[in-house]
């Protein structure tokens, strides 16, 4: 069930909900977060049905805020809410209200968002694109428990996770880190069936990929060994390796979908490591409101290198044209490499 509200307000909206719960015949409500979206026209669409589909997880009331700023001085003094209300299969398993801020008003969300929040119920923000530098400072993801951003959206994904890093709050988390939930747990598991010291590590993937450097950085810090990050054609991450004094464990994935963790004495098993969609990596998120301390340190490690010479562990880059053939074996150096850059991605 839909319906239009124009030029309303908070009050008429909440009204809406309750009118359109009773008319489908659910006036009870079970939904356990609120999930704010902050997108555009352009990306509303996708980041919804993204957010609709988590809510199948997660039944929450959804609120995408669309900001109409138009560069008319008349135009933007000429504050409107227009909204539309969907309760049903329109809705997923919640609730979904788009509110579309037009003018003056679209510097002040958090007066709309407010009154439509879910009672007692955590809350959530989600910036598709366009965060803003420091998500806890900001208007809106002042009033939630969690924050959730996108680095691999940002024009400059490397400059923005260094961004993420600066100003993190607990609660902040971002959805390239999610993306190698599969990655860190496979490897993790690797490590418990040959329990030998890690010696070096190199991550494999595309250039300019935030994932891979959040990687990188992760297994630097927890496992206190140079990691080396070289570049591929992707898609995405492609491959990790580890040394070890009982031999070399890879984790590789060539085709985006299916990997191969190969291990000293062990057959080569195939891993089901597909890219994931946002909707999954939003559920995945929507799983726990706690700050994810894991994320913040991995996160920080790179900023902290930024900040001048530092003993090993250390993330350093190297073409793909540099690294060695298969002919000259898993341990053989590579034979030029290039400076590490300015950031932790670079």
């Amino acid at each position: 069930m839909k319906i239009d509200l124009t030029e309303t307000t908070s009050s008429k909206i909440n009204q809406a909900l309750v009118s359109a719960r009773r008319a489908i015949g659910t006036p009870a409500i079970g939904m356990v977060l609120t999930l704010v979206i902050v997108t555009d026209e352009e990306n509303a669409y996708d980041a919804l049905k993204s957010a609709g589909d988590a809510s199948r997880e997660h039944p929450s009331r959804i609120i995408a805020v669309i900001k109409r700023i138009s560069r008319s001085p008349r135009s933007r003094r000429d504050a409107r809410l227009d909204a539309e209300v969907r309760v049903g299969s329109d809705a997923g398993t919640g609730e979904t209200v788009v509110l579309r801020l037009h003018g003056e008003l679209a510097n002040h969300a958090q007066s709309v968002v407010l009154p439509l929040l879910l009672p007692d119920a955590p809350v959530v923000v989600w910036w598709p694109e366009d965060a803003p530098a420091e998500p806890a400072k900001d208007p809106l993801g002042a009033l939630a428990q969690r924050r959730i951003t996108d680095a691999y959206s940002a024009e400059r994904p490397l400059d923005e996770l260094a961004v993420r890093a600066a100003t993190y709050n607990p609660g902040d988390t971002d959805l390239a880190w999610t993306r190698i939930t599969p990655w860190r747990s496979m490897l993790a598991a690797a490590l418990d069936q040959q329990p030998a010291a890690v010696s070096a590590a190199t991550v494999e993937g595309e250039s300019d990929n935030p994932s891979c450097e959040l990687l990188a950085m992760w297994l630097a810090g927890r496992l206190g060994v140079p990691v080396e990050r070289t570049l591929s054609g992707g898609p995405g991450l492609t491959a990790v390796r580890l040394e070890t004094k009982n031999g070399v464990i890879v984790l590789d994935r060539a085709d985006g979908s299916l990997a191969t963790l190969s291990m000293e004495g062990q057959p080569d098993r195939a891993v089901a490591l597909k890219r994931r969609e946002t909707a999954e990596l939003l559920a995945e998120e929507l799983r726990r409101l706690d700050p994810d301390n894991t994320y913040e340190s991995a996160v920080k490690f790179g900023v902290e290198r930024l900040g001048g010479p530092s003993p090993a562990p250390t993330v350093k880059t190297v073409r793909a044209a540099e690294q060695p053939s298969a002919d000259d074996g898993a341990k053989a150096p590579a034979a030029k490499k290039a400076p590490a850059k300015k950031a932790a991605s670079k």
